[in-house]
């Protein structure tokens, strides 16, 4: 048995450890551990429409870029067909 002493210094270093740890990648966070540029500025961000008349023009943007998806993909169809035969 190495005695009270030792008893006494393990109990510190887990007492200590885990507080010296949390101290150290604690501190200064925002300076250490960030990336420039990461998150879009908030004028990048979708915003979410609230008003009747702004879910309507969501709702047209999001039907004509359907409808504009959907005119390129059947032309692509028609011209792999093309080429198929």
């Amino acid at each position: 048995m190495a005695g009270p002493n030792l008893e006494v210094f393990k109990f510190g270093m887990y007492i200590m450890f885990p507080i010296a740890w949390m101290y150290y990648f604690g501190t200064n966070l925002e300076s250490r551990f960030t990336v420039p540029e990461f998150w879009p500025k908030p004028e990048q961000t979708y915003k979410v429409p609230f008003e009747k008349q702004e879910i309507q023009g969501e709702l047209e943007r999001l039907r004509a870029q359907r409808l504009e998806k959907r005119s390129r993909r059947i032309e692509a169809e028609k011209v792999t067909e093309g080429s198929q035969e």
